[in-house]
C-alpha cells in the first residue's frame, strides 16, 4: 500500500463490473484473547446473510428483548 493501492487476498464475488465501497480498519497489533477466531466470525456473517436473503429476519424491537442496558 505504499503507493495508495490496496491488495485483495481473494477476488471479489461480483457478477459484473460494479462499484464497491472499501472500509479500511487499522488493527491494533495486540490480539485480544476474548476475540472470536476470524473463521467463526466469517461463518456467522455468511449464515446471517443467507438468512436475511430468504427473509428469516426479526423486527429490531424484538432484538432488544432481554437485553439490560444500563
Amino acid at each position: 500500500m505504499s503507493q495508495g493501492q490496496l491488495f485483495l487476498e481473494e477476488p471479489l464475488a461480483v457478477q459484473n463490473h460494479s462499484r464497491v465501497r472499501v472500509i479500511v480498519l487499522f488493527i491494533d497489533e495486540e490480539i485480544d484473547e476474548d476475540d472470536e477466531p476470524k473463521e467463526s466470525v466469517l461463518e456467522s456473517l455468511r449464515t446471517s446473510l443467507q438468512e436475511a436473503k430468504v427473509g428469516k429476519t426479526k423486527p429490531i424491537s424484538e432484538l432488544w428483548d432481554g437485553i439490560d442496558a444500563e
